[in-house]
């Protein structure tokens, strides 16, 4: 009716009078793409990858091929077809010895007032920053007698 009347009349106007939102005349509907497609290219484009993209590079591989899916979709699918990316799964690399376990032994036991020059002598290890670097410095102190040195 509106297309028929269309040299006569304007669209906004007829729109109005038939209370039909202007949208819904210029409103086309998009053909759906077919559950088997999407799941074809979503497979194709992961074997191309070799097994590596995730839902993330994935949608950005079929939004170039001018198809949109959500990441969540995407990831229903890769799991229903047990498409599993190489860098979701977490590599596992068992300790052979215990962190932060050494074999050196408590020499000082707390008693850090030392009757010999250079008998005990402790050190700290610190950065500063220095323009825009980070420099470290080293302080050596003799426990006899308190005296600082620094490398």
């Amino acid at each position: 009716m509106i297309r028929n009347n269309q040299h006569n009349y304007s669209v906004s106007a007829m729109c109005k009078v038939l209370q039909l939102p202007r949208s819904t005349f210029y409103y086309e509907a998009k053909e759906k793409q077919s559950e088997d497609e999407r799941v074809q290219l979503i497979e194709e484009i992961f074997q191309a990858s070799r097994m590596n993209y995730g839902t993330r590079k994935i949608k950005v591989e079929l939004k170039k091929l001018g198809h949109t899916v959500s990441r969540r979709k995407i990831g229903k699918i890769m799991k229903e077809n047990g498409l599993v990316s190489t860098y979701t799964v977490a590599q596992f690399k068992p300790q052979s010895k215990p962190c932060n376990e050494s074999a050196i032994a408590n020499e000082l036991d707390r008693e850090f007032q030392q009757e010999e020059q250079l008998k005990a002598v402790v050190s700290d290890l610190t950065y500063v920053r220095v323009d825009q670097k980070w420099p470290y410095v080293c302080l050596l102190v003799d426990l006899f007698n308190r005296e600082n040195n620094w490398i």
